[in-house]
């Protein structure tokens, strides 16, 4: 691993994340009020005034730095990297400076440990009004597990690619807030749901993978792929559609807020221009009953009782 000095630390903080992601990421800028940003993978962290504060995360910072480090999930080393490139001071060695498409290309996913036995997340899950039996499918696809970050226990949303290697990784906190994607993660694998009977042209987006899984409750009836975007971002739904053409109508599931219904807008306009999708029948559909498809789905589940009910109707995990 190349040695940083709190030189190039202190230089690199600098830096701050409004210029950084209009020299790097301005597709990610959205302008929400004079003065103020919102971005699309995060639509609930705010820039204003030379600073930024992520609400949903409850954290902030002025630094690019920060934000790299604190939001996405990147090593200290590789979020250096990524902001020297910007100003380019002195103070950064040579090696140090490259094409973050060049250093993404081969930096491996970064999976945390697996424990062996899920009883943290089968109870935080549960809690969430998520049926054992939609937890144990996605525990034997490996599109789940419970891991271990940082002395914490996770949740662990896995994305792979069609040979089944996995591609992408997102961390969910059972005892903190903590939400993050692992470090090499590509977010064009993201979660998914197969429906159950095989092939289907209907696919359903949302922001989180709790949501997806609340929406196997909500809508036990409809049966079509599954699809998590972590975010407003249109990255993981485009790599989808293009690996699987026959899919023929989209409903977009993202949060009933500014940034879902902003992000919705954004995507059914952009495969509307695509000459690929633009045949695609897309339809919006947040939630009718909350923020989004878990709170729906808590909303719908009031009483103790009534999650009792439910979770009798699916039977025991294990």
């Amino acid at each position: 691993m190349p040695w940083l000095s709190k030189e190039q630390i202190a230089e690199a903080r600098q830096v701050d994340l409004l210029t950084y992601l209009q020299e790097r990421e301005p597709h990610e800028l959205v302008r929400s009020a004079s003065g103020e940003y919102r971005t699309v993978s995060h639509g609930s962290l705010v820039i204003s005034n030379g600073a930024w504060y992520w609400n949903r995360g409850k954290i902030g910072g002025v630094s690019a730095l920060d934000y790299l480090v604190e939001v996405q999930g990147m090593g200290l080393v590789e979020a250096v990297e990524t902001v020297a490139g910007i100003r380019a001071p002195s103070v950064f060695p040579t090696q140090l400076i490259k094409r973050p498409q060049e250093r993404r290309k081969n930096k491996p996913l970064m999976l945390p440990l697996r424990m062996k036995y899920p009883t943290h997340l089968l109870a935080y899950l549960q809690s969430r009004g998520i049926r054992p039996d939609i937890i144990k499918r996605c525990l034997d696809s490996g599109a789940l597990y419970e891991g271990r970050y940082n002395d914490e226990a996770v949740c662990v949303f896995t994305g792979s690619d069609d040979t089944g290697v996995v591609r992408f990784a997102c961390m969910r906190g059972i005892g903190s807030d903590l939400k993050r994607d692992c470090s090499g993660s590509d977010k064009r694998f993201n979660f998914h749901l197969p429906p159950k009977g095989g092939t289907s042209g209907a696919l359903a987006a949302f922001e989180a993978p709790i949501d997806a899984l609340s929406h196997v409750i909500l809508q036990p009836d409809w049966e079509g792929h599954r699809l998590s975007l972590s975010g407003t971002s249109d990255v993981a739904l485009i790599a989808f559609l293009e690996r699987n053409p026959h899919i023929n109508t989209i409903s977009l599931c993202l949060d009933n807020d500014d940034a879902g219904r902003t992000g919705s807008e954004k995507i059914e306009g952009g495969l509307a221009r695509d000459p690929r999708f633009s045949h695609i029948k897309v339809s919006v559909d947040p939630p009718a009953d909350g923020e989004d498809y878990n709170t729906a789905l808590l909303n719908s589940v009031k009483t103790p009782q009534s999650r009792a009910e439910l979770r009798k109707e699916a039977g025991p995990l294990l």
